[in-house]
């Protein structure tokens, strides 16, 4: 089932994604959702009518995962990590599918990271990575929005990561019970029309129920968003690098979630608004 949160008729609220319609349900929070309550429908809409959200808007943490693939770690030569790599971004980096990426003038190499987002839907504390899978609510796509001239300037990687934008997330939820096995995705990027980042969740170092389970030991809670770390073909690590400019235009496919989509602009010249968005019909092109 695909679950998104969405504008739509002046109000913004979950519903069921089924083609080109949504399905808009009373509920307006996420735990509504992974509760079950308030899913009676209000109303169905053509997407081409909504605006789609960021379906996690404010997670009580955003947990993620550095150095999760194999073939990431090899382009940069460096060794497998002995243990899961955790860092945090700020939940006010989340940005919406379709929405504008900002970049600040802080910086001039921004990087671009496609990860696999799992959504935590039952809270637990010290989960063994047999019961992982109970926790799980679902799937979406994550950005991980770098400015690696900042994160590699700081001994911790929070300032680099964490300023407004640099989380775009979406395009919705794909419910856990509609993949059967998240470590088989495909998993892809696009800068404009130039391939960058192709590779497969089964590459990751440290499987989605090994890393809720370690996760959890901190403690873990419905709505928490663990990012499960980027494949091989990051800008920072290309000869020459390649760093996303205004007007670049950010695609990431992961197999059965769909796409996300985000234009970069410089944040000097362009208000920040979480509503501003490519355009409403875009959504309707999210496989």
């Amino acid at each position: 089932m695909r679950l998104a949160r969405a504008n739509y008729d002046g109000t913004v609220g979950y519903g069921r994604v089924d083609g080109d319609k949504f399905h808009a349900y009373e509920a307006t929070t996420l735990d509504d959702l992974v509760a079950g309550h308030r899913l009676r429908e209000r109303q169905v809409i053509p997407m081409s009518q909504v605006v789609l959200r960021a379906p996690v808007p404010q997670p009580g943490k955003l947990v993620c995962i550095g150095l999760n693939y194999h073939d990431h770690c090899e382009e940069q030569n460096i060794p497998i990590p002995e243990r899961p790599v955790i860092f945090a971004k700020f939940t006010s980096s989340i940005a919406d599918p379709f929405t504008t990426v900002l970049r600040p003038p802080e910086t001039r190499q921004l990087d671009f990271e496609a990860e696999l987002a799992v959504i935590i839907g039952k809270p637990g504390h010290n989960i063994s990575a047999a019961r992982a899978y109970e926790h799980v609510f679902g799937y979406t796509i994550f950005n991980d929005i770098s400015a690696r001239d900042l994160q590699f300037a700081d001994s911790q990687w929070i300032r680099g990561k964490s300023f407004p934008t640099f989380g775009p997330m979406g395009p919705w939820i794909t419910t856990g019970e509609d993949i059967r096995d998240p470590q088989g995705l495909s998993i892809s990027l696009r800068l404009n029309d130039r391939l960058m980042q192709e590779s497969n969740t089964a590459r990751m170092i440290f499987g989605i129920a090994e890393l809720v389970s370690y996760v959890s030991r901190l403690g873990l809670e419905t709505g928490d968003v663990i990012a499960t770390g980027t494949p091989a073909g990051v800008g920072t690590f290309r000869k020459p690098p390649v760093y996303l400019e205004p007007g670049d235009l950010v695609s990431i496919e992961i197999e059965s979630l769909g796409r996300l989509e985000n234009r970069i602009a410089d944040a000097t010249t362009t208000p920040l608004d979480p509503r501003y968005a490519l355009a409403p019909t875009d959504a309707r092109d999210a496989k």
